[in-house]
């Protein structure tokens, strides 16, 4: 595990604070979970366009013509 120092505006550090407080977790914990979250965001449009490279629009055409042609079941309307 690494340490950062890190400089926080005083009103983010209290209110980080206060959320850390009321969800019973340590400061460290709040922030960390944040920028977990943060850096999941970001990279998720990476992800999906390296998915999208993957791709094939023939095998996508391919595989949707083997789907029955029928009505929805009543269940899924």
């Amino acid at each position: 595990m690494s340490t950062l120092s890190l400089r926080l505006p005083d009103s983010l550090h209290n209110t980080a604070r206060t959320l850390a407080r009321e969800e019973h977790i340590s400061i460290n914990q709040l922030i960390s979970t944040a920028v977990a979250e943060k850096i999941s965001a970001l990279m998720t449009e990476t992800y999906l366009l390296e998915r999208a490279a993957k791709g094939s629009r023939k095998k996508f055409k391919d595989i949707m013509s083997r789907v029955p042609d029928v009505p929805p079941d009543p269940q899924d309307c």
